[in-house]
């Protein structure tokens, strides 16, 4: 894993001068600071929220420190807002250049882990399914069609240099398990699975997508009970996670498309995991058996088993299909007079 220094995380603030951000979440937290952050290197954000109130105080910063915004009140898990929010940053801008999917919301309803005593368990609430990953899925989905959006015909290739990127959310739950979070979660590595299984299809159209995963941050996401156990640890600092969203999306070096970027807690530096990374540990081993278990895929081994495989599923069809056979060759015998 490469360490990233701060100072090092708007290195390249001059790839995204002039550049249409669309940021999902912008009215608040790291959402607002990301939007800011991209807004003062000159790039166009269109900021989306579902809380117009306060996506209104998002761009109203940015223009008063002469950016340029536009407002887009958006539900990520409505598919036709973010159909309409793309179709603004178009109207608006002409083109499509980042996305930052970062909507998301912490564990909501608290039912996966019910009081099991009771008769009758309650259905679990699936909010914080609906907007950590069925948001994230659609917001994805649609930016793949409008990030080539009037790009033109050559520049859609895996040679390209130019700057098209998707950068996703994760959490420090996209490794861990929150024991008294359990949507949030499945939610989280779920975005990391997202990123991973993508990176190759953008990767061939000169795409790129990559992955952000703090520690707790100062946010209102982070419940009061939860800031109490962490009191005396440093949490992951806002501006720093702002910072890795723009240095995911604006780094030039290919190898950060299909990485994930770790955000410790505060005393700690950001680390970058790329692709090839994700063999060590768990995920080696669980390559080397599936590599071992392919080997078996082929020569004599592989059809000795098929055929002791196949007979078992289908000894009753076969025994049929040696009855009939039996039955025809008598009856041809009998025909032709060599019984």
């Amino acid at each position: 894993m490469g360490v990233i220094p701060d100072e090092a995380l708007t290195e390249y603030y001059e790839r995204v001068r002039g550049k249409t951000v669309i940021i999902t979440g912008a009215g608040a937290s790291i959402g607002r600071a990301t939007a800011i952050l991209f807004a003062s290197y000159g790039a166009k954000v269109v900021v989306a929220d579902k809380n117009v109130s306060s996506a209104e105080d998002t761009v109203s910063e940015i223009r008063s420190n002469e950016g340029e915004a536009t407002l887009c009140r958006c539900d990520v898990t409505v598919w036709e807002d973010l159909v309409a929010m793309y179709d603004l940053a178009v109207q608006e801008f002409g083109s499509v250049d980042i996305v930052v999917a970062n909507a998301g919301v912490g564990e909501i309803g608290g039912r996966m882990t019910d009081d099991f005593s009771k008769e009758r368990p309650t259905k679990p609430l699936t909010t914080t399914i609906d907007v950590n990953l069925t948001g994230v899925l659609y917001t994805v989905h649609l930016a793949q069609h409008y990030l080539q959006l009037n790009r033109p015909q050559e520049d859609q290739t895996s040679r390209s240099s130019s700057l098209k990127a998707v950068v996703l959310v994760g959490s420090m739950a996209s490794w861990t398990a929150l024991t008294k979070a359990p949507m949030y979660t499945a939610s989280k590595h779920a975005v990391l699975g997202i990123m991973r299984s993508l990176d190759a299809s953008f990767a061939s159209r000169g795409l790129r997508i990559a992955s952000i995963h703090p520690f707790f941050a100062a946010t209102f996401m982070v419940p009061g009970i939860i800031r109490l156990q962490l009191a005396g640890i440093p949490l992951a600092p806002v501006p720093r996670i702002a910072g890795v969203i723009f240095y995911a999306a604006s780094h030039p070096d290919p190898t950060c498309s299909g990485a994930a970027f770790w955000i410790p807690d505060g005393g700690a530096p950001t680390f970058i995991i790329p692709r090839k990374e994700f063999k060590p540990g768990v995920y080696e081993y669980i390559d080397s058996k599936s590599n071992a278990a392919s080997k078996g895929l082929t020569g004599p081994r592989y059809y000795v088993r098929r055929i002791r495989t196949l007979t078992h599923l289908l000894w009753k069809e076969l025994a049929v299909l040696c009855i009939l056979a039996m039955f025809v060759g008598y009856s041809a015998s009998i025909l032709t007079g060599h019984w």
